[in-house]
C-alpha cells in the first residue's frame, strides 16, 4: 500500500466509466492522505462546476418544472435513497420545501422517504425523486421500479444517465464526476448542490457558485479543531450525535461516516430526543456532538443546544460541537472539548446555507478520527476479508 502525493483539487474528478459498471474498492494507502482527504479537498471545485453546470436550461430546470407542477396540483413530492444517499435525500427534502414556500406554496408536501420502505409502499400521488451516487443502489432502483409502475413520474439525481437508476427516469440531474473512495463524501455533497440549483430553479432564484464553493472551503480549514475533536473522540467507546431543524440530515450523515470510517459504533439523536430518556446510557467512555448550523429559531435551538451539552458534561461525557459564528459565541467554552466554527452564508437559503456549512466540517472530523484511531477510510473495512464477506452475505 502506498499514500500518494499529488493531487489537484481543483481539477475534474473522473465520471463513470463507459459502458457504466460500479466501482472497484479504491486503491489502498498505508498513510494520510487518503482518497477521502483529497475529496474533501476536491469538493468546492467540484460544487462550483456543479453550480454552473445546472444553472441554465437543462435537467435541473426540467425537475424544477416538474417539482412545481406536482404541487400546483397538490401532489406530493417524495426523494428516496439508501445510505448516504439517503441522508442527501433528507437534506433534498429540506431545500426543496424552503423553495416551493418561498415559490408560493407553503402547504407542499415534500418528504424524504428510506428507499427499500418505498420499494414496498410506493407513493400514491406525485412525483418520485430517487437520489444515488452511482445509480446503482438496488433498494433505490427497486423504489423508483415500484413508483413507475404506481403510474409516478420518475427523477433521478445521479453520476450518469448511463447508469441504471438513469434508466429508469423521466428526468435525470446528471451530478457527472465519481467520489475516489468508498466513505462517501462527493456523493454525499454532489446530490445537495444539485438539489439547491434545483430549487433555484423552483424559486426563480439563482444560485452562487462561488458563495457554495466558499462555504464548503471555510470548513476545511480548521484542522486543529478537527484534531481536537477527533482527539476527544478517538477513545469514546460510543458517540452520540445531537441535531435539529435542517442540521438532523448532517447528524445522521456523521454517524455513518464515523462508522464507515473510524469504526465507532454511533448513534443520531434529535437534540430533544436525547434529554428525553437517553441520558442515562451516556457516561465517561461516551462522547457527544452537537450540529447547529440551522439559523431558523436560532435561539432556541442554541438554549436546548447549550443545555444538552451541560448535561452531557455532567455525567462525564467528552463533549464537540460544529457550530456557526453565531451559535459559538453563545456556547461557553467549558461545554465542549473541541468545536468547529462554521461560516453563516448568509446570502444562501437558510437550508441551503446550513447543510452545506457543515458538509465539509463533518467530514473533516471523520478522517481526523480515522488517522487518531489509525484506520483506512476509504474502503469502509472492505480490505479485510470478514468484512468483505459480510458485504457479500448483505448484498447475495
Amino acid at each position: 500500500m502506498t499514500a500518494e502525493t499529488t493531487f489537484d483539487p481543483t481539477a475534474r474528478l473522473p465520471g463513470a466509466p463507459d459502458p457504466w459498471a460500479s466501482t472497484d474498492m479504491p486503491s489502498l494507502r498505508d498513510r494520510p492522505p487518503y482518497h477521502m482527504t483529497d475529496m474533501i479537498a476536491a469538493e468546492p471545485a467540484v460544487a462550483r462546476r456543479l453550480v454552473a453546470a445546472l444553472a441554465g436550461p437543462g435537467a435541473a430546470a426540467d425537475l424544477a418544472a416538474a417539482v412545481r407542477a406536482t404541487v400546483e396540483r397538490g401532489e406530493p413530492v417524495t426523494i428516496v435513497g439508501c445510505g448516504t444517499s439517503e441522508h442527501a435525500a433528507l437534506a433534498t427534502a429540506e431545500i426543496l420545501a424552503e423553495a416551493v414556500t418561498a415559490a408560493g406554496h407553503d402547504r407542499a408536501i415534500v418528504m424524504a422517504v428510506q428507499a427499500f420502505e418505498a420499494s414496498l409502499r410506493p407513493p400514491a400521488a406525485g412525483l418520485v425523486i430517487g437520489v444515488s451516487h452511482e445509480g446503482g443502489t438496488a433498494a433505490t432502483n427497486a423504489a423508483l421500479v415500484a413508483a413507475r409502475a404506481a403510474g409516478r413520474q420518475i427523477a433521478v439525481i445521479t453520476v450518469t444517465g448511463r447508469s441504471p437508476a438513469g434508466s429508469i427516469a423521466d428526468i435525470v440531474v446528471e451530478t457527472s464526476e465519481l467520489d475516489m473512495g468508498w466513505c462517501h463524501v462527493i456523493g454525499y455533497l454532489s446530490p445537495i448542490v444539485a438539489a439547491a440549483a434545483v430549487g433555484a430553479h423552483v424559486s426563480d432564484g439563482s444560485l452562487d457558485g462561488d458563495a457554495v464553493a466558499g462555504l464548503l472551503a471555510s470548513g476545511t480549514r480548521d484542522t486543529t479543531g478537527a484534531e481536537r475533536i477527533a482527539a476527544g473522540l478517538a477513545e469514546a467507546t460510543r458517540i452520540i450525535v445531537i441535531a435539529s431543524g435542517a442540521d438532523r440530515s448532517a447528524g445522521r450523515e456523521l454517524v455513518l461516516k464515523i462508522e464507515e470510517g473510524s469504526w465507532v459504533p454511533s448513534a443520531y439523536r434529535d437534540l430533544e430526543t436525547f434529554l428525553h430518556g437517553h441520558l442515562p446510557a451516556v457516561g465517561g467512555s461516551t462522547a457527544v456532538v452537537l450540529l447547529l448550523a440551522d439559523r431558523e429559531g436560532r435561539a432556541e435551538r442554541l438554549t436546548r443546544g447549550r443545555q444538552a451539552l451541560a448535561a452531557a458534561r455532567a455525567v462525564g461525557a467528552r463533549t464537540a460541537a460544529i457550530v456557526t459564528a453565531t451559535g459559538a459565541s453563545e456556547l461557553d467554552a467549558e461545554l465542549t472539548l473541541g468545536r468547529i466554527t462554521v461560516d453563516e452564508a448568509a446570502d444562501l437559503p437558510s437550508p441551503v446555507a446550513a447543510i452545506l456549512a457543515t458538509v465539509t466540517p463533518l467530514q473533516l472530523v471523520t478522517e481526523r478520527l480515522a488517522r487518531a484511531r489509525g484506520t483506512n477510510p476509504d474502503p469502509i473495512r472492505r480490505d479485510d476479508p470478514i468484512y468483505r464477506a459480510a458485504s457479500d452475505a448483505a448484498e447475495h
